[in-house]
């Protein structure tokens, strides 16, 4: 799904990401995990061709990147650590547009389910700007899944989400794997890391200090291992 190495990127003077190495299995769901300014959401960016690597090599999805970026995005879903929706159309203008973008076949009866899934169908013709943080980050939500995509990177997603939303979120990540899809989250909430990766990898000034299995381990042991790395 994804495979990096050496990928660098910088701004200015300073690398935000620093030589890195990363693979992603189909069915993995791998958390990144780091302080404030390691690197993780401009990493997250570049799987994501949203920004270019400075140096190194990266394939999504099979795609070379950035030259086949565009046929590397057909496969992607994003959730920025904002929302990014457009408040003033409808919550299913926003999912209609992104279902046009993307070609989705049965976009209506697919909008909603999601919908209903990510509890905005009540509230289907309201304009976003109405909406609560939590409720565009649940429509958002719904956004990177219409379209089915087989690799979901996600920035902070639980940041905003209420109790609903983080369960309908985890249970999505954990039907991806079963799926053979695969994630890749960055988060600050390293002991939800247990419940939600396989895999943990840890950013410290750009570069990965820890590349740890989490199998068998629960969120103390976790927190232990990425105090004593993260810096």
């Amino acid at each position: 799904m994804i495979s990096a190495r050496g990928l660098v990127h910088a701004y200015g003077d300073r690398r935000a990401v620093d030589g890195v190495d990363l693979q992603v299995a189909p069915g993995e769901r791998v958390a990144v995990a780091g302080a404030n300014g390691a690197g993780k959401s401009t990493l997250l960016r570049m799987l994501a061709t949203l920004l270019r690597p400075k140096e190194g090599s990266l394939q999504v999805l099979g795609h070379d990147v950035p030259d086949s970026a565009r046929a590397a995005r057909a496969g992607i879903g994003y959730l920025a650590h904002d929302p990014l929706v457009y408040l003033d159309l409808s919550a299913r203008q926003n999912l209609e547009l992104y279902g046009d973008l993307f070609g989705v076949a049965d976009r209506d009866a697919r909008i909603d389910g999601l919908l209903d899934d990510v509890g905005l169908l009540g509230r289907s013709e309201d304009t976003v700007r109405s909406f609560s943080r939590g409720m565009a980050q649940r429509l958002a939500l719904a956004r990177m899944l219409l379209h089915s995509p087989r690799l979901l990177l996600l920035d902070e997603p639980h940041a905003s989400l209420d109790a609903r939303g983080a369960q309908l979120l985890d249970a999505q990540l954990a039907a991806a794997a079963d799926d053979g899809r695969a994630a890749v989250i960055v988060t600050h909430e390293v002991e939800r890391a247990a419940r939600v990766a396989d895999r943990m990898v840890v950013l410290r000034a750009g570069r990965v200090v820890l590349d740890q299995p989490l199998a068998g381990m629960g969120p103390d042991a976790v927190r232990a291992r990425y105090e004593e790395v993260a810096g």
